[in-house]
């Protein structure tokens, strides 16, 4: 639910991070439109709208998808996949 309508997101995704970490480090950066809801606390995902993905960079957006994918990769597919790059 938008905390500001009451409404609920009509254009929501979830994208998984790998850790805590990068969780706090994108829901705390003013600059992109990360956030969580408490329905969320204690699972390693971020939430943005779809409508606000143009507000992050192509190569920062293309960053952390490539993250979310390895965090639920196979361990040998991800270490091929970041081998060949």
């Amino acid at each position: 639910m938008d905390p500001e309508t009451g409404e609920p997101y009509q254009d929501l995704l979830v994208i998984v991070v790998p850790d805590d970490a990068a969780k706090a480090a994108l829901v705390e950066d003013p600059s992109v439109p990360f956030f969580t809801v408490p329905h969320f606390d204690g699972y390693n995902a971020v939430l943005v709208q779809e409508s606000r993905l143009g507000e992050i960079a192509r190569d920062e957006l293309a960053e952390i998808i490539v993250e979310a994918w390895a965090a639920r990769a196979p361990k040998k597919l991800a270490a091929q996949f970041f081998a060949g790059r």
